[in-house]
């Protein structure tokens, strides 16, 4: 008998598979966790979700694990360097917003204690179909880039923010044993 998966999962693409099984939609607390699932889900926009796991490794190593401390310290000339690396994904905008999102990111975690409470004190009143378009006006308006309403949907999926595996996939009741 086959195993029942999400249908965005392709079971061609291995990284796409393992992905979904071991990571996607569980739940996540840690900052720096958070802040490379939103920086990953900003440079997916426009390309597949296996594009940006190919290169997720990469992306680890030219942004120090996403310590927010050490990215914050990248400078101009870092992204030019980046913007030859064919192991990321090659959009200086894309790039230059990691950079920018660790300034924001790192003033949300002053003022609020750690970016998973803003995230937890924006979304937990609101129902499901509001919260990616209001946190994603949030950020915009704190300074992030990159956040449009999918991009935080697709963040807040990916992290857990809520159970968003089909019903018959077998990870949606393991995620909501969590």
């Amino acid at each position: 008998m086959s195993v029942k998966r999400c249908s965005w999962a392709d079971p061609s693409k291995p990284l796409d598979l393992s992905y979904h099984d071991k990571e996607w939609g569980v739940p996540v607390t840690n900052d720096a966790s958070l802040f490379e699932q939103l920086s990953l889900e900003g440079a997916q926009a426009g390309l597949s979700w296996s594009t940006v796991l190919k290169k997720r490794e990469c992306y680890r190593v030219m942004f120090h694990q996403f310590s927010i401390v050490k990215v914050r310290l990248l400078l101009p000339s870092d992204i030019d360097v980046f913007m030859q690396n064919a192991g990321l994904i090659r959009h200086r905008g894309k790039l230059e917003s990691v950079v920018s999102n660790a300034h924001v990111f790192a003033e949300i975690q002053s003022e609020h204690g750690s970016f998973y409470n803003y995230v937890l004190d924006v979304v937990c009143e609101l129902s499901l179909e509001h919260r990616a378009t209001v946190l994603s006006q949030r950020l915009k308006s704190v300074g992030f880039s990159f956040v449009g309403p999918t991009i935080v949907e697709s963040f807040l999926l990916a992290a857990g923010f809520w159970n968003g595996h089909d019903q018959d996939c077998f990870r949606r009741s393991e995620i909501e044993a969590f």
